[in-house]
C-alpha cells in the first residue's frame, strides 16, 4: 500500500473512532455541556489573569492589551486545534508501560490514527471557543488597517499553528517509545510552547527567542506571522516573508515528526518481548 493508500485508511480509521468516542460523549449531553462550561472557565483564568498584569500597566513588552489578546487567541485556538485532535497521544506512554500498545498493533488500521482518535475528547472544544471569543474582542479593539491579505493569514496561521501543535505531540509520542514515562516532559513543549505564545516575544530573552524560532519553530504559529498583522518588528529580525512561511513550517515539522514516529514504533518491543 502507498503513502496515499496509508493516509486515507488512517483518515478513515480516526474518523470511525473518534465518531464512535463522541456518540458515547453526546449521549450524555447535559454532562458534556457542563463540562464545556466548566472547561470554559478553567481556560479563562489565564487570560484574567493578563487582565490583572494590564490592571497595573498599559503596555507589556511594548503590547497593547489588545494585541497581546490577538497573541493570546491566536496561539489558544491553534493549540486547542491540535489538543482536539491528536492530545490523546499523550497517553502513548501509559500503553506502552502496560502493554496495551499491543491490542492496537494486531488492529488492520494505522497505530498512530488509533493513538491519536483514542478516548476522542469533545470537551477540549471548550478550549477552542475561548480562544476564539478573545481573538475576536482583539480583532475589534486592534487599531490595525485590516486588508485583505491580513484578513486571509488569520486562519493560515490557525491552521498552520494546529498543525505545528499536532507535529510536537506526534514528536512527543514518539519519545516515549524510549523514556516511557515521559508525559510531563512532552507537556513541557505543548501545553508550555502554548502559554510561552501567549506573550510577546519582546519578554522573553534573545536565545529562547531563537530556540523557539529555529530549533522548536513554534515561533511561526504567532509571533512571526503575526508581527506582520500587527505592523511590529519581527522577531530576530527575520524578513518580511517569513510572516508567510507558517504553511511551510507546518509541512516540515510533520515530516520531521512522521519520521520520529516510525523510528519510534521501530524500537518498540512488547512487554511480552
Amino acid at each position: 500500500m502507498g503513502e496515499r493508500g496509508r493516509l486515507v485508511e488512517g483518515l478513515r480509521a480516526y474518523r470511525l473512532i473518534a465518531g464512535m468516542w463522541i456518540r458515547s460523549t453526546l449521549a450524555y449531553r447535559v454532562s458534556f455541556v457542563l463540562t464545556v462550561v466548566g472547561g470554559l472557565l478553567v481556560t479563562g483564568l489565564d487570560f484574567v489573569a493578563i487582565l490583572l498584569m494590564f490592571s497595573q500597566v498599559d503596555v507589556l513588552g511594548g503590547y497593547s492589551l489588545p494585541e497581546v489578546a490577538f497573541l493570546y487567541g491566536l496561539s489558544a485556538m491553534s493549540f486547542g486545534v491540535a489538543d482536539l485532535a491528536i492530545g490523546s497521544a499523550g497517553r502513548l506512554g501509559t500503553r506502552v508501560r502496560d502493554g496495551t500498545l499491543d491490542t492496537l498493533l494486531v488492529r488492520p488500521a494505522p497505530v498512530l490514527a488509533q493513538v491519536a482518535a483514542d478516548r476522542f475528547a469533545l470537551r477540549r472544544v471548550a478550549r477552542i471557543t475561548q480562544g476564539a471569543l478573545v481573538l475576536g474582542y482583539a480583532c475589534a479593539e486592534m487599531d490595525v488597517a485590516w486588508t485583505p491579505v491580513k484578513l486571509l493569514l488569520v486562519p493560515v496561521m490557525i491552521v498552520s499553528g494546529g498543525v505545528i501543535f499536532s507535529a510536537v505531540f506526534v514528536a512527543g509520542a514518539a519519545f516515549q517509545f524510549v523514556a516511557q514515562d515521559a508525559s510531563e516532559v512532552q507537556a513541557a513543549f505543548t501545553y508550555g510552547g502554548q502559554t510561552l505564545l501567549q506573550y510577546p516575544p519582546t519578554v522573553f530573552g534573545r536565545e529562547l527567542v531563537r530556540g523557539v524560532t529555529f530549533v522548536l519553530p513554534l515561533a511561526f504559529v504567532n509571533w512571526v506571522p503575526a508581527a506582520y498583522v500587527l505592523g511590529r518588528p519581527y522577531p530576530l529580525g527575520l524578513p518580511e516573508w517569513a510572516a508567510f512561511a507558517s504553511p511551510l513550517v507546518a509541512v516540515g515539522c510533520c515530516a520531521a515528526a512522521g519520521l520520529a514516529w516510525r523510528a519510534g514504533l521501530r524500537t518498540y518491543r512488547s512487554t511480552g518481548s
